[in-house]
């Protein structure tokens, strides 16, 4: 192009020529063809990294002795009830397995047995608690109790 607007453009005889298909390679489909353009993850993982990073665990807390006597008396009274199959909502913690801390997780259910040897509230639904991790045991069973610590 040398700036004179009526001079003839260098590529104008190719402008009305039939667009080439070639013989001996099919034809890319859109979607295919489409893809070439689409953008890529060059750190395959760092996003679900990030995410991880950026949940949030609950630390443990730990209970104080009184605490600990009382829960070690609703752990005796479900024991003693076991035959009249206690309902309770017990809250433990619960690990994170990816990361330190975790979450409190509150369930409801009825209690098949106390293992003491290995440290376990065995449910119905078959789901083991860990009694170490356990900070609080509530239901019908228990009423009136904590007033009579206190």
């Amino acid at each position: 192009m040398n700036g004179n607007p009526n001079a003839p453009h260098r590529y104008d005889d190719m402008l009305a020529l039939p667009h080439h298909v070639s013989k001996k390679h099919p034809q890319m489909s859109p979607e295919n063809r489409a893809a070439q353009f689409a953008p890529f993850a060059a750190l395959t993982g760092y996003g679900a990294a990030v995410k991880e990073t950026a949940r949030l665990t609950d630390q443990r807390i730990e209970m104080d002795d009184d605490d600990k006597i009382l829960l070690n008396g609703k752990l005796q009274r479900i024991q003693e009830n076991l035959k009249v199959c206690p309902e309770v909502v017990i809250t433990f913690f619960q690990h994170d397995e990816k990361k330190d801390g975790g979450v409190y997780v509150t369930v409801t259910g009825i209690v098949k047995n106390v293992d003491e040897h290995q440290r376990q509230i065995v449910m119905v639904n078959e789901k083991n608690i860990p009694i170490d991790d356990v900070i609080a045991i509530d239901g019908e069973l228990f009423r009136g109790m904590d007033e009579a610590v206190e």
